[in-house]
């Protein structure tokens, strides 16, 4: 249910919890500057604090005390007053004429720089080139716009800030909406008991790493040369897991890059020094492409030999017999996977277009044997269910803030290792019968909580049951196992539709293609999972009559 904000400042306290929380936690390993403004920012007035979050979550650095009028906060220019004192903002700061641009309406320019007629009609971009060699230098605000009746304030901390923002959430991608999502009850979080152990840097350079990654990652989307980001990634330390993760999910995005551009050597050269998943087939790859089948074959057999995952096993074996043929060695010999059932059905288009697993799921489905659209969402759910104490064990570097969806190291290679005890206790309890009413509390006391696997929206009481109720827990279990043996290649790729005979107590999964689609390279994999450990399961292809 959606909350109504009843205070003001919720977004002043959202920020407040975000310097108590790195002061406390990483007190030790601040510069000067980030422990200056934790200290300095709670003796200011309220309403200059409001003021300055209210510029930080902001776009851009620069604006118009007419542009920042909250009730809340009263008298911008007040409110600016004390903020400027102590060096956090400018006022009246310096501006070129695009940083002016930026601030004016087309009427204020036309007005402040006496545009004739047929000026006053171009776009703003066009104004501005026609100004710019009229105009170089900067000047102060009330220079530019002498009766503006207004005042210009520049952030001076913004980068500072967006720092502590990063520290904080130790990823990219979360932002101050976070806490606005979470206060008005759109998103719920775990509670993870927070010990000292678990703060996700452990030095100043494990920071400073993290960082550098962030910026090498703003270079790179916004175009720069790859060969200075890729000299300015940082080494990150060996011990730091899920730092040298993110180091190597960009080296292996940059080496895509290179690959695309056909520049075969820089790009084997990264995937090479690469330890992101994929990187060694790709490296394969390249080699091949760069006319080198004799070190291409060498390198694939090596990998061969101890495979990373079952999604790098299925890319050599595709790639092992055309670089077997080019090099003259004898063709290997195919190994055919267990085969999934084959249904075929040949129904009239349906009268408004529709997904075809959506025509398939209401051809098959019967009162008595209901058919659900469930695709990656039932599996991962019961599977997020009955491990969710596991799935958020405290464990040192997977939690540091309270807004965490799943664990940091997620996607680690030792995730499963580190939490072995916890995922050994949960899966023993498909053995002795206690995994139904474990998965039926998480589900009551869990609702609606973020979770990397389960899927609310799409889970509901009568789907629950009935699954329990149809799936064997021996099946249960090895699809589970299957999940934590490489959880990011295998959360997807399962089955579209579950069909249920509650009578009987059984179940039959089933991948639904149309005309002209072919399976994916991880659904083939779910299917010979399924097909070679006993678990039902078909694929149907469709075709409409005529």
């Amino acid at each position: 249910m959606i909350k109504v904000l009843e205070n003001p400042f919720y977004y002043l306290e959202n920020f407040q919890q975000v310097l108590t929380w790195i002061g406390d936690r990483y007190d030790d390993l601040l510069t000067a500057d980030e422990r200056a403004l934790i200290t300095a920012f709670p003796a200011l007035p309220q309403a200059s604090r409001a003021l300055f979050v209210r510029m930080v979550m902001r776009k851009g650095t620069v604006f118009r005390a007419s542009k920042l009028v909250y009730a809340e906060i009263g008298s911008t220019h007040e409110a600016a007053r004390p903020l400027a004192a102590i060096g956090l903002i400018e006022e009246d700061p310096a501006l070129d004429l695009e940083q002016l641009f930026d601030l004016l309406q087309k009427p204020e320019i036309g007005k402040i720089f006496q545009l004739p007629a047929h000026q006053r009609q171009l776009r703003k971009a066009d104004q501005l080139e026609a100004l710019r060699a009229r105009y170089e230098g900067q000047h102060r605000f009330s220079i530019w716009y002498e009766d503006a009746g207004d005042h210009c304030y520049r952030n001076l901390t913004q980068e500072l800030c967006d720092r502590l923002r990063l520290i904080f959430f130790g990823n990219y991608h979360q932002d101050w909406t976070e806490f606005v999502l979470s206060d008005l009850g759109i998103y719920q979080y775990e509670k993870v008991d927070f010990s000292p152990a678990a703060r996700g840097f452990r030095s100043r350079r494990d920071i400073d790493d993290f960082l550098a990654l962030h910026r090498c990652h703003e270079r790179y989307l916004e175009g720069e040369p790859v060969d200075e980001v890729i000299r300015d990634l940082p080494p990150c330390p060996e011990d730091n897991e899920w730092l040298r993760s993110r180091r190597d999910k960009l080296t292996f995005q940059i080496a895509q890059h290179l690959e695309k551009q056909s520049a075969w050597q820089a790009a084997h050269a990264l995937y090479a020094a690469c330890n992101y998943p994929g990187a060694r087939a790709r490296a394969v790859r390249v080699l091949e492409k760069d006319e080198q089948p004799r070190a291409a074959f060498e390198l694939l057999q090596a990998a061969l030999q101890a495979p990373e995952s079952e999604a790098e096993r299925q890319q050599l074996l595709r790639m092992e017999p055309r670089l077997a043929r080019k090099l003259g060695h004898a063709k290997p010999r195919a190994t055919t996977p267990a085969q999934a059932l084959r249904i075929d059905l040949n129904l009239p288009p349906p009268a408004q277009p529709d997904y075809v697993e959506f025509v398939v799921r209401d051809h098959l489905t019967r009162d008595d044997a209901p058919v659900y659209y469930v695709e990656n969402a039932l599996i991962n759910s019961l599977f997020g269910l009955l491990c969710w104490d596991a799935v958020f064990s405290p464990i040192p570097g997977a939690f540091f803030h309270p807004y965490h969806r799943g664990p940091a190291d997620l996607h680690s290679a030792d995730f499963q290792r580190r939490r072995a005890q916890q995922f050994d206790a949960a899966l023993a309890q498909l053995d002795n019968g206690q995994y139904r009413a474990t998965i039926h509390a998480n589900y009551a006391a869990k609702a609606g909580i973020q979770s990397p696997f389960v899927y609310w929206e799409t889970l509901d009481g009568t789907l629950l049951d009935l699954a329990l109720d149809c799936i064997p827990a021996l099946h249960l279990k090895r699809a589970f196992e299957r999940i934590l043996a490489d959880i990011k290649a295998n959360r997807s790729g399962f089955p579209d539709l579950i069909q249920f005979w509650p009578a009987e107590r059984r179940y039959n999964m089933i991948e639904v293609k149309g005309p002209g689609d072919r399976l994916q390279d991880n659904q083939l994999r779910w299917i010979a999972y399924c097909a070679a450990h006993d678990m039902p399961v078909s694929v149907c292809y469709l075709q409409w009559a005529a």
